[in-house]
């Protein structure tokens, strides 16, 4: 459940802020890729990520906007066409607390290097890491999906299950972050991922007709702050499979 959100004013600063935990140290996080603090409560990896922050200190989230006439604007952002990837951990939770904090930190470092050798490989662009997770984006759809498979495999090689969700449209540049809606819709489509999954988007399966990649239906859903529904497909993985 999202934490109570707070606002605060000094001078033409508008500061939205939320405070998690009383252990003794204050930690503050300043927010990059996404930009309002309540959406990161719906994203379970991110939720899970400053839960494990909360756990051993005071954890203080905030955004400023500045006003003048209203909400002060900068240069219109770059936008560009891309396919974006979320992938997740399945229980990873569950699995620190059964190896403890170095075995899980040796594990994770093992994990992140795996998945941006495969990133590499399929010339992906690592955009941001959340505790257990990664976002990356490609310039082709079809690469997007056989890294997410190849990382789904390559996991399982540490005892580790990941899901993955994938979708392509136009994204905001911000520096070297990517963000929009479309990275939004990503990130649900990986929470309604199953464990080992790779779920796409019906944009993502058209746009890989002829690749030889082939997909299961999961019909429509509803995804959380996307209008309408979205028609869902996980890719059958069987095939790459060694």
């Amino acid at each position: 459940m999202a934490p109570e959100t707070h606002y605060a004013r000094s001078g033409d600063v508008n500061i939205a802020y939320q405070v998690v935990g009383d252990g003794p140290r204050d930690l503050v996080v300043v927010p990059g890729w996404i930009s309002n603090i309540d959406v990161f409560w719906e994203e379970p990896r991110v939720a899970r990520f400053f839960e494990r922050l909360a756990s051993f200190s005071r954890l203080i989230l905030f955004e400023i906007e500045e006003f003048l006439t209203g909400v002060r604007r900068g240069p219109e952002p770059d936008r560009v066409l891309a396919t974006v990837l979320f992938t997740d951990i399945v229980d990873s939770t569950r699995k620190a607390l059964e190896i403890g904090d170095r075995r899980w930190r040796d594990l994770l470092d093992a994990h992140d290097a795996l998945v941006r050798d495969r990133l590499a490989h399929f010339r992906g662009r690592e955009i941001d890491t959340a505790g257990d997770g990664f976002l990356a984006a490609f310039d082709g759809p079809a690469r997007g999906v056989r890294a997410a498979c190849a990382i789904a495999e390559g996991v399982t090689r540490l005892g580790l299950e990941v899901r993955a969700g994938l979708h392509t449209g136009e994204c905001e540049v911000s520096g070297s972050k990517l963000t929009g809606i479309a990275v939004h819709i990503g990130a649900r489509i990986v929470g309604m991922a199953k464990r080992g999954e790779v779920l796409v988007s019906n944009t993502v399966k058209d746009l890989v007709a002829g690749s030889g990649l082939k997909f299961d239906d999961r019909g429509l859903h509803t995804l959380n702050g996307v209008p309408g529904e979205t028609h869902l497909f996980a890719v059958d993985r069987g095939p790459l499979r060694p």
